[in-house]
């Protein structure tokens, strides 16, 4: 019984600190917005922006070609030509492959 005494006597001494540890274990560690979830939807947040930054750049070059080849025939046909291997009629193309 005196070890039940001496139990309630410290909790009633330290009710506060307790009370605030638990708090913080809680918060930090068991909620469902706890600081540890946190921190990492704050890391895939940072690393989708990246990904968003990469895409906006990929999107912008490819829109500044496509005008470039809607512009000027010229290129429009290298590009066939070297890309798509296409030609014209009656012409050959020969490809060579470097080993």
């Amino acid at each position: 019984m005196s070890r039940l005494l001496s139990v309630w006597n410290f909790i009633r001494r330290n009710k506060y600190y307790i009370t605030i540890g638990l708090f913080i274990a809680i918060i930090g560690f068991l909620d469902e917005n706890s600081l540890l979830r946190r921190a990492k939807n704050k890391r895939e947040i940072m690393r989708l922006e990246a990904e968003i930054r990469k895409y906006q750049a990929e999107y912008e070059e490819s829109t500044k070609r496509l005008n470039e080849l809607m512009a000027n025939p010229a290129a429009m046909e290298k590009v066939a030509r070297e890309k798509y291997l296409m030609k014209k009629p009656n012409e050959d193309i020969y490809v060579f492959e470097e080993e």
